[in-house]
């Protein structure tokens, strides 16, 4: 195998659901520049219960470095529970704030 046949490293998907105050406290963005800075795709968004979802796509470790952030987020964010589930990576391509 050379250089030229290497394969892309595998992409994990995970769904993030963060509980505590962590609307009104820049959580979204926060987020969004350490997805970018991590080189991961997916989306955050705010949910009607108060909590915050975000969907990371990425090489796994740069994944796990994202759920590990959200264990604690921004300055003024109190995390009190993080749920992960896993899902099928679908090629996205960048992040958004939703």
């Amino acid at each position: 195998m050379t250089a030229g046949d290497a394969s892309p490293p595998p992409l994990v998907r995970r769904r993030v659901v963060i509980s505590g105050r962590v609307q009104g406290v820049w959580f979204r963005e926060s987020c969004r520049q350490q997805a970018r800075a991590q080189a991961v795709a997916g989306s955050v968004r705010n949910l009607e219960d108060g909590t915050v979802e975000a969907i990371f796509e990425g090489p796994p470790a740069s994944v796990d470095r994202l759920v590990e952030w959200c264990r604690i987020g921004p300055r003024h964010a109190v995390v009190t529970a993080v749920s992960t589930s896993d899902c099928k990576p679908i090629g996205e391509a960048s992040f958004q704030v939703r």
